[in-house]
């Protein structure tokens, strides 16, 4: 791009930067230090604000940037990838939002805790959330990277480094200056933002295909060079059976993962009530929804109006569909509506990219504070000095996640979310429902749980074709492949479940009924909740 493009998106960027410091340093100069504040923002935001904030944490650089380009490059197969996402949350509204917030106080170890012994539960729940959370963190760094070498014409690798620098320092500020009450505040900004350009790109699809849907994926299959091939399954997962138990493997982490996401499970606990959280999520599934619908539409839009040779020509991951298909839907490089639509585009893409990284930037710093700091201490921290470790904690996470995400550079968004689902659905999820829903759960069951599913998926995928083997790998010029799936899901899930129910079943620790009972009550009715 030239600077005649780059200057608006960089000034529009700015401005939304700007508004989001304003506001977390107006929450910072009305914030009382204590860690309720902090961590949930005073338990104050009612189910549609909540709602709107579950949206713009949910709907990520992976939605808007890699779902559409895997659209765009592989028409029906990348389309699987919304209805995963968007399935995810039935799980979430029937099994989770109500109980964990019930049940809970701030984290995910506070539903498991609630009936175990503390110590050995919280590090190893502690210990897989902080994991789950820089995985996602990698992928909005991708992001961040892809768009500005588009920006900057795909050239500068030192300004898409300094990009995640410059996001990793952000995130930073905002969740140590502001904590949830700021992040919710910029997770709703984002979300309005968000949806308000979607609209207006999948308007302007429609329109540049005078609303004839059949013609817009006709043209998007012959500009694809693979014909009819392009709006049926297989052409990314279907080559072989391996391929075709990767795609399995992925639709099960897609849909089982969201229940188990700590910056999805952290935001249960910003509504006073459990009626409120349900409400949350009726909102944010409405929200949500609306969003990939149009995101299939932009995906194809891309796939018909730009090419996938030109998507897989400015990022092979198909990264920039959408801001490339903003450009044309304006009328070409050169001209002025392209430049402001490509420039909004840019725009709403980092602020999409700041808000999430944000938001997963506190939960991760309050798993570090709140469950692994809290129980490595001897004495219980007073609250003042667990909100210190999670704000610097909110450093160190935002250093380790800037440096995978500069390794990570090449590998497409909404993949690199996958593998932060799978990890998820296979460490939270079956520690979180045996919790909620067994009643001879114990301890070391619950550390299994968590063990058993979080050190298969992490292993399984460092000797994946992911890391290494293959061109498109971390590493190309070494080879350690022996797992040959990408996502680990179909065998880490199940490893997850059965390591729960053995340690269980193995343990000479005898089940706590009286406390079973009492966290069951609590959850169905709200008795005792915080």
């Amino acid at each position: 791009m030239s600077g005649h493009h780059q200057a608006p998106a960089l000034l529009l960027f700015g401005a939304f930067v700007a508004i989001t410091l304003a506001i977390t340093t107006w929450v910072s100069r009305h914030r009382h230090g204590s860690a309720e504040e902090f961590y949930a923002g005073g338990r104050l935001f009612s189910p549609m604000e909540n709602g709107f904030a579950i949206a713009g944490d949910y709907m990520s650089a992976a939605s808007f940037l890699g779902v559409t380009g895997l659209i765009a490059l592989f028409g029906y197969d990348g389309l699987l990838y919304v209805v995963g996402f968007l399935v995810a949350w039935l799980l979430v509204l029937f099994f989770v939002a109500e109980l964990v917030r019930n049940c809970g106080r701030f984290t995910l170890a506070d539903v498991v805790a609630a009936r175990m012994s503390e110590r050995p539960v919280r590090i190893a729940a502690g210990a897989s959330s902080v994991t789950v959370s820089v995985l996602y963190l990698v992928a909005q760094m991708v992001g961040a990277g892809s768009l500005v070498a588009l920006l900057f014409g795909g050239t500068s690798t030192s300004a898409r480094a300094w990009t995640v620098i410059v996001v990793g320092a952000l995130m930073v500020i905002y969740v140590s200056m502001g904590g949830m009450r700021a992040t919710t505040w910029i997770q709703i900004v984002k979300a309005v933002l968000l949806l308000g350009g979607t609209v207006a790109l999948t308007v302007l699809v429609l329109v540049r295909f005078h609303g004839d849907v059949n013609a817009l994926l006709w043209t998007a299959a012959q500009r694809s060079g693979h014909g009819e091939a392009f709006l049926a399954p297989g052409l990314k997962y279907g080559g072989n059976w391996t391929a075709r138990i990767d795609f399995i493997s992925l639709g099960l982490a897609l849909v089982l993962g969201t229940a188990g996401l700590p910056h999805i499970l952290s935001r249960f606990y910003t509504v006073p009530t459990a009626r409120a959280a349900r409400r949350s999520v009726v909102w944010s599934v409405g929200l949500i929804g609306g969003f990939y619908l149009m995101a299939i539409v932009l995906g194809f839009g891309a796939a018909a109006a730009v090419g996938p040779d030109a998507v897989r020509e400015s990022n092979a991951a198909g990264n920039t569909a959408v801001p490339l298909l903003a450009l044309n839907l304006g009328g070409g490089a050169d001209s002025t509506g392209g430049t402001v639509l490509f420039a909004m585009v840019a725009a709403v893409a980092f602020a999409t990219i700041l808000a999430v990284v944000a938001g997963i930037t506190l939960a991760s710093s309050a798993a570090v504070a709140h469950d692994l700091y809290a129980s490595l201490r001897r004495r219980r921290a007073k609250p003042r000095g667990e909100v210190a470790v999670a704000r610097a904690a909110a450093v160190g996470i935002g250093v380790v996640a800037i440096a995978l995400g500069l390794l990570a550079r090449d590998l497409n968004v909404a993949f690199l979310v996958g593998l932060a689902f799978a990890v998820s659905a296979s460490a939270n999820l079956p520690v979180l429902m045996y919790a909620l829903f067994w009643r001879s759960f114990t301890t070391r069951g619950a550390v299994w749980a968590v063990y058993g599913g979080l050190v298969p998926a992490l292993g399984l995928v460092l000797l994946s074709p992911v890391v290494s083997g293959s061109p498109e790998s971390l590493f190309p010029a070494i080879d350690f492949q022996y797992f040959p799936l990408q996502n680990p899901g179909i065998v880490s899930i199940p490893l997850g479940f059965l390591a729960g129910w053995l340690g269980t079943v193995t343990s000479a620790e005898p089940a706590d009924e009286a406390k079973h009972a009492e966290t069951e009550v609590r959850s169905l009715t709200g008795a005792g909740a915080v």
